[in-house]
């Protein structure tokens, strides 16, 4: 078993308001959450309108299969979600 910690920060440029943050970051736990390997939160700057940061951590059985998750979440954060990537950290445990 193989277990990472994914850890993306966004900025918000002109985020106004903690409602349009939510908006704008599109339910990223509903999106996520319910994949079985998968744990997702708001992991900081929660009081922010212009920045927030998400963990994930992945689980799966080679290591090869949790790296090409993290890069699957990534690419699609990068694509969907209308906020600026600003930092990726990646921790295997």
């Amino acid at each position: 078993m193989h277990i990472a910690i994914l850890t993306l920060t966004f900025s918000l440029p002109g985020c106004g308001s903690l409602k349009e943050k939510r908006h704008r970051m599109g339910g990223l736990h509903a999106r996520f959450g319910n994949t079985p390997s998968f744990a997702v939160c708001e992991s900081g700057k929660r009081d922010r309108h212009d920045a927030s940061e998400w963990t994930f951590v992945i689980v799966g059985l080679s290591k090869r299969e949790v790296e090409s998750q993290c890069s699957q979440i990534e690419e699609k954060l990068e694509r969907t979600v209308d906020a600026r990537l600003t930092n990726v950290e990646r921790e295997f445990v």
